[in-house]
């Protein structure tokens, strides 16, 4: 008789880009080609998830929920449905918990929330519970936000209650010697012991899993010879500034430039962008990439807000990196660029200085090549299939449930 295999489960919630939608597919690319073999089923509410299909390696699949987006006031809401977000939870609580009532996973590994998006994995966290059969993982970025407001959240949803009551371990994205989550929010012994820090996701490996498609969205892009300046915005929805500043920067004489806007970006600001590009044979606009690895690969400097994954893309192929991080609603992407900055990893422009101009400047430095072996921990995808085993081993049993 075949053995059942191992059943796993990602909990992606979204409402800010594709940040959270894109690290929690390479998680699950990784652990399914492991030797665990798992088979992974991801919920997400990025409609875009589909267009990863191809990106998806045997035995994975996903289940999309209705979207959420956030404003810079922090204020959430429906993002496509016009619907009250009171009912818009409802419907992605009941679907996330019966999805996982016939998935029955073995390990259930959960980002950034622990209790979801407005306590929404409450019933489903109460059922897995009652069953006894699933072990509970919170994934957690390098940075949550400035320790008052992690302090005062945490209070407001009651996670550190959820994470006692629910959760068998922490996985920290990222590297103690940069940002130390334990002693930055002070966590009490109860959190801080189930704590594992398994270092930043180093992101070639999303390269490699994306060229199978033999796609190069490099080569579509007919850029004419000369270095590759290259501007990210993560999602778009709050990066017109930004892509606005760079469309308008002189380039470097022997360089060209692409933007990538992202999918949330305004459709105006979209136009404005063609237009200029348009009257710039050395500019490219493009408005969504399945893997933009691949240009950050190709480029010789790199522009872009600071998240989680785009911090992670340049220094997994040690590009040089002008970070100009959002503020808003929450400080995690200043934080991250300051620690990096003061470690001489990055350069970092505040927003209120951004400007053309200064972008130009820094393009046309000259900068010598950046070097980040042992300086950094980029293990963390090497690590994440022995942390699996073992917090599946530490339950007692590493059979998945019947």
């Amino acid at each position: 008789m075949t053995p059942k295999k191992i059943r796993i489960s990602l909990y992606s919630p979204g409402i800010v880009g594709l940040g959270h939608l894109r690290r929690n597919l390479i998680i699950s690319q990784v652990l399914a080609e492991s030797a665990l073999q798992s088979v992974n089923l991801m919920l997400t509410e990025a409609r875009e998830a589909s267009v990863f299909v191809n990106s998806m390696p045997p035995g994975m699949d996903c289940v999309t929920l209705p979207g959420l987006s956030k404003s810079a006031d922090g204020i959430c809401k429906p993002r496509y449905l016009d619907l009250p977000l009171k009912e818009v939870i409802s419907l992605r609580a009941r679907t996330i918990r019966a999805a996982l009532k016939e998935f029955k996973p073995d390990l259930f590994i959960v980002d950034n929330l622990p209790r979801g998006a407005y306590r929404e994995l409450d019933p489903t966290l109460k059922q897995l519970k009652s069953v006894g059969n699933t072990r509970c993982v919170l994934g957690l970025r390098d940075v949550l936000d400035e320790p008052w407001s992690v302090h005062r959240d945490w209070l407001r949803w009651k996670n550190e209650e959820a994470i006692r009551d629910y959760y068998d371990a922490i996985w920290v994205y990222g590297d103690p010697a940069i940002y130390n989550m334990i002693d930055e929010y002070r966590f009490p012994p109860g959190i801080a012991s189930k704590i594992r820090f398994c270092g930043y996701l180093d992101q070639r490996k999303r390269t490699a899993l994306a060229g199978r498609d033999g796609l190069d969205p490099f080569e579509s892009l007919s850029l004419p010879p000369g270095r590759l300046m290259l501007c990210l915005v993560g999602g778009g929805q709050d990066g017109e500034v930004l892509a606005e500043a760079f469309s308008q920067a002189q380039l470097p004489p022997d360089s060209c430039g692409v933007i990538v806007t992202g999918p949330f970006m305004s459709a105006r600001a979209q136009e404005r962008l063609a237009q200029r590009a348009a009257m710039n044979s050395r500019l490219r606009v493009v408005k969504f990439i399945i893997e933009p690895t691949i240009l950050v690969a190709r480029a010789d400097r790199v522009i872009g807000m600071g998240g989680y994954n785009t911090v992670c893309e340049v220094l997994s192929f040690e590009k040089r990196a002008l970070i100009i991080p959002r503020v808003k609603p929450r400080r995690e992407q200043i934080i991250r660029a300051e620690r990096l900055r003061d470690l001489g990893l990055i350069d970092m422009l505040a927003i209120d200085d951004l400007n053309s101009t200064r972008l130009a400047e820094w393009m046309a430095r000259d900068l010598p090549p950046l070097k980040i072996e042992g300086r950094v921990n980029m293990n963390g995808l090497d690590r994440l299939p022995s942390m699996a085993e073992e917090t599946l081993a530490a339950a007692g049993s590493s059979t998945p449930a019947s």
